[in-house]
């Protein structure tokens, strides 16, 4: 889940500054990999104190600094962070375009991810418990937080799904050219929070009732005849592409660079799947930066 006061809007005259923060736990890492494959110089944990400094180096090499991220965590807890919005407010004069971007997740999640991947939080010491270190850290990190210009709550997405988010608020810097993401899933596991379209095929029949079919998923030749065969969902895949094939043309004419459509069904195995190949398989000619995900076959 994300939340923003402003989309991103890269000038393309300008250097391009992302720093990025948040949560220990909240996937960081996973986002500076993000960015680094969006082609962005990344720099992690730099002290606050040197920013402003680095921050000098990019503007003189405007050439080999076109796009930085920065990470910034609660081990730097100098009086400097609270300083870092206002220093960010100072730089669309310099020639910097300049983003602050927060993760966080909720309690739970943070003590489950901690427990699983056996890490120790930075926090943590002989006095400091991992629950006293989580609440230390909030209240280290409240400054960035409330100035943040986009804050995503990643508690209840994957690491691919941030990877999309963080793509989809940089997305206009690659391509003027709208990208599209067709993502099947299960209901069962949850709704992608980064959906701009949802479609509920849980209405047409099911091959998991089939016993030969139960094993297989909706990419498999016997399950696509099998759904294929069905009225109902014949009817249903043309339904859709009509609907699509109509407004996603009036989308990309909005200057809209990113649309992700959702198809659900109970398992994300067979109907959703075979769905979203179907139109992926007739959308492509319209659309050549399509992107197709099966979330539950990751």
């Amino acid at each position: 889940m994300s939340s923003a006061k402003n989309p991103i809007k890269l000038a393309p005259e300008k250097q391009q500054l992302v720093l990025l923060s948040g949560l220990s736990g909240s996937g960081k890492t996973i986002a500076l990999h993000a960015l680094e494959d969006l082609n962005y110089y990344c720099v992690d944990n730099l002290p606050s104190g040197l920013l402003q400094a680095f921050i000098l180096q990019i503007l003189e090499q405007p050439a080999r600094y076109p796009a930085v991220a920065v990470a910034i965590d609660a081990r730097d807890r100098s009086e400097d962070l609270g300083n870092i919005p206002r220093w960010l407010s100072k730089l669309a004069d310099k020639g910097i375009n300049s983003h602050l971007l927060f993760l966080t997740a909720n309690r739970k999640t943070l003590l489950q991810r901690f427990s699983e991947t056996r890490r120790r939080h930075p926090l943590t010491c002989a006095d400091i418990t991992l629950p006293t270190a989580l609440d230390l850290e909030q209240e280290i990190l409240v400054p960035l937080k409330c100035a943040a210009d986009h804050v995503i709550d990643t508690s209840d997405i994957n690491l691919h799904q941030l990877r999309r988010q963080i793509a989809k608020l940089t997305q206009h810097k690659q391509s003027e050219e709208m990208t599209l993401v067709l993502q099947s899933f299960a209901f069962k596991h949850g709704i992608p929070e980064d959906l701009d379209f949802l479609f509920d095929v849980r209405c047409l029949p099911n091959p998991h009732w089939e016993t030969q079919l139960r094993s297989q998923c909706g990419r498999d030749q016997a399950v696509i005849d099998w759904l294929g065969s069905d009225a109902m969902t014949c009817e249903y895949l043309a339904d859709t592409f009509t609907f699509l094939d109509c407004w996603l043309e009036k989308f990309a004419e909005s200057q809209r660079s990113y649309i992700t459509i959702g198809i659900g069904c109970t398992g994300g195995q067979h109907r959703s799947v075979y769905l979203a190949e179907q139109l992926a398989e007739q959308l492509k000619g319209k659309f050549h930066k399509l992107q197709l995900v099966h979330r539950e076959l990751e």
